[in-house]
């Protein structure tokens, strides 16, 4: 059962990396690929409970979690990098589990980017914050990740990883534009974009430190009070 599932889940996230290679090369297909992606955030979700009949209100709490995290960018866009977006996804898988946390990624970049703008950076988004809520909660038993000071550790490697997959993508897009293809170039671009990753690391402490403990209360008895997503 175990094997079975971890093939599954494998192939689905295979999926979804032909779905960026095919971003990339019809780029102006962006957001068909990103509902795709839904899709197949959905699916690694649902066959999670393929055992049992998915509730109704569990998939609400999924988009009302989905919706606070594209919301929290709105009022941080004229500020690079800082947002509580990260903060809620990974707070979401921590609780609800990897699977739950990827789909908040995944839904949230694509609800913000209806507002922020959409793009073939889009699909990336998608990935990168779904990744955030998955790790998360992959990691959610571990000592590590039970101890603030994990999840403040974690906060800030994906306020880097997040801005280094993203940073990925513009290169990508550089080269479609006729840029220039060397490795040295390449280790620019990531330096560049340094400032900004360290903002978004900052921005993912401080909403841990303020706010990390009273949101895992608050969803942990949600999910004990009603039996969501169990």
């Amino acid at each position: 059962m175990r094997k079975h599932k971890a093939l599954v889940t494998g192939f689905l996230f295979i999926l979804m990396l032909v779905l960026l290679g095919l971003n990339y090369i019809w780029e102006d297909s962006y957001l068909g690929f990103s509902f795709g992606l839904v899709l197949l955030a959905l699916s690694l979700f649902l066959f999670r409970f393929e055992t049992r009949k998915v509730e109704p209100r569990e998939l609400v709490l999924l988009a009302v979690l989905a919706s606070i995290a594209a919301v929290g960018r709105i009022p941080f866009a004229s500020l690079p990098s800082v947002q509580p977006t990260t903060f809620v996804i990974m707070m979401s898988g921590y609780v609800f589990g990897a699977e739950s946390g990827f789909v908040i990624g995944a839904v949230a970049a694509l609800a913000s980017n209806m507002i922020m703008g959409q793009g073939p950076w889009t699909p990336w988004q998608m990935v990168a914050w779904g990744l955030v809520g998955l790790t998360a909660g992959l990691l959610r038993n571990t000592l590590f990740m039970k101890k603030r000071w994990g999840q403040i550790v974690f906060g800030v490697i994906w306020g880097y990883l997040f801005g280094w997959i993203m940073n990925l993508w513009g290169f990508i897009a550089l080269i479609q534009s006729g840029g220039s293809q060397t490795w040295k170039a390449f280790i620019v671009y990531m330096i560049g974009s340094a400032t900004f990753d360290t903002f978004h690391a900052i921005s993912n402490v401080f909403f841990l430190v303020v706010f990390g403990g009273i949101w895992i209360k608050i969803l942990f008895r949600f999910k004990r009070k009603y039996g969501l997503l169990e």
